[in-house]
C-alpha cells in the first residue's frame, strides 16, 4: 500500500511538543503515515525521520535574528531542498512563523498543500502579513480563540481547534514523592521559569535568582529543560537554587507562586491556577524595534486571551528585583488581588473550552487529504 507522505515542521519546543501531539492524532486516524521534516526529541520520538533538528536553527530576537540570518538562510534552503526530495502530500507547519512563512510560499509555488497548525501571531505587528498567510496556506487551524475573528477582518476561514495544552495537561499525572525525588523542603514553593531557549535563560535567570534572599520562608525552584547545556542555570546553581529538570508540571502543581518568562508557560501556569507575575527582557535594539511594532496592549497570552489585565507583565526596564519582589508580596498577603487573579484565570479556561486541539486538528488535515 502506497504511504501519504506528509512533512512537518516545528522550531522551537513548544512548536515540537504539539507537532508531535499532532502526529500521534493524525496516526491514530491512519496508522499508513509516513512522516518527515524539522523538529526535535519530540517529534522523533513521534515518529517524525528528523531532516533538520530545531535547535541547530533556533534564534531569537529581532538584532539575534539579524545577525544570524546566514545560518536561517543556510537551514531554509537545506529544508526546501529536503522537502522537494520527499514530495510529501502535504505540509504542515507548527507555529515559528518567519522560518515557516517562507516555507509555505515555497510550498505553494510547487503545488503541495500547506497546512498551517497554530499560526503566526501576525495580530501582534504587520497585520498586512495576515494577506501573504491567505495568499500560501490552503488550511489555518487556530489554537487561540480570538484569532478567527481576526482572520475573518481578512476573508479567511480559520478554524479554532482549541488549545494543545490542555491536552497536555489532561495527560499529566503529579508524582506522588516530588518533594523527596527533588530533596526539596516543605516551604513553599517560588517557581522560576525562565524559558526554554538559551537566549532567553542567559537574559532571565540572574534577575530572578536576585528574589532568593528577599523571600526566607519559601523555596525557589528553576523549571530547567535538559535539552540546553547545563552551565546556562549557573546562577542558580551558585545561589543554591534546586533545578528540576523536564518537570515544569509537577513544579506548578506544587507551587504557591511563579516567575514566568513571556510565552507558553504563562498560559501553563495560568491553566494550573498558580497565581504568577510574566516577566521579559531582551536586547535593547530589539526592544526598541518590537515596541514600534507591537499592535497589542499585552505581551501574555494569559492577558490576551482574557481581553484585560489578569496577570502582572514586567517588560524590559520594569524587570526589575524590587517590582518582582512588590508584585509577589502583592500575591502572598493580598487576598483579593490573588483572588480576581484566579477569577480571571476561570475566563481563560472557559474562552479556551474543552476540545482536543490534537484531535480535532487531524481530523480535519485527514478529511483534507482523502479529499
Amino acid at each position: 500500500m502506497v504511504k501519504n507522505k506528509i512533512y512537518i515542521i516545528s522550531g522551537e519546543r513548544s512548536g515540537d511538543l504539539h507537532a508531535s501531539n499532532l502526529v500521534l492524532s493524525l496516526k491514530a486516524q491512519n496508522a499508513n503515515l509516513q512522516f518527515r521534516g524539522m523538529g526535535g526529541s519530540y517529534s522523533r520520538e513521534a515518529g517524525v525521520e528528523l531532516a533538520v533538528d530545531y535547535s541547530e536553527v533556533a534564534l531569537m530576537g529581532f538584532l539575534e535574528v539579524v545577525l544570524g540570518f546566514r545560518k536561517v538562510l543556510k537551514y531554509l534552503k537545506l529544508v526546501k531542498n529536503d522537502l522537494m526530495a520527499f514530495h510529501p502530500d502535504a505540509l504542515i507547519l507548527v507555529d515559528y512563523g518567519g522560518f515557516n512563512m517562507k516555507i509555505a510560499a515555497f510550498a505553494k509555488e510547487n503545488g503541495i498543500p500547506v497546512h498551517y497548525y497554530i499560526p503566526p501571531k501576525v495580530w501582534a505587528w504587520n497585520q498586512k502579513r495576515a494577506l501573504k498567510l491567505k495568499a500560501t496556506t490552503d488550511r489555518i487551524y487556530s489554537i487561540l480563540p480570538f484569532e478567527p475573528e481576526f482572520f475573518e477582518k481578512f476573508g479567511m476561514n480559520v478554524h479554532y481547534v482549541g488549545n494543545p495544552l490542555l491536552d497536555e495537561i489532561r495527560k499529566f499525572t503529579p508524582h506522588d514523592f516530588f518533594f523527596q525525588k527533588n530533596e526539596l523542603s516543605y516551604q513553599p514553593i517560588i517557581a522560576l521559569l525562565p524559558g526554554s531557549r538559551k537566549q532567553e535563560i542567559l537574559s532571565m535567570l540572574d534577575k530572578m535568582v536576585s528574589l532568593f534572599k528577599e523571600f526566607p520562608n519559601a523555596q525557589f525552584v528553576v523549571a530547567g529543560v535538559d535539552s540546553l547545556p547545563e552551565s546556562v542555570y549557573e546562577p542558580a546553581r551558585k545561589a543554591g537554587i534546586k533545578l528540576v529538570f523536564n518537570q515544569t508540571y509537577d513544579l506548578l502543581s506544587h507551587a504557591t507562586a511563579a516567575v514566568v518568562t513571556s510565552g507558553t508557560a504563562t498560559l501553563e501556569t495560568a491553566l494550573f491556577r498558580v497565581p504568577q507575575i510574566v516577566v521579559y527582557r531582551t536586547s535593547a535594539v530589539s526592544y526598541m524595534i518590537a515596541k514600534n511594532l507591537i499592535r497589542v496592549p499585552y505581551i501574555s497570552l494569559v492577558n490576551l486571551i482574557a481581553g484585560r489585565e489578569v496577570v502582572k507583565e514586567l517588560i524590559q526596564d520594569d524587570f526589575s528585583v524590587e517590582k518582582i519582589k512588590a508584585e509577589l508580596m502583592q500575591l502572598f498577603s493580598n487576598v483579593v488581588y490573588k483572588g480576581e487573579m484566579l477569577q480571571g484565570y476561570d475566563l481563560i479556561r472557559e474562552k479556551i473550552g474543552e476540545t482536543s486541539a490534537s484531535d480535532t486538528a487531524a481530523g480535519l488535515i485527514w478529511e483534507s487529504l482523502k479529499e
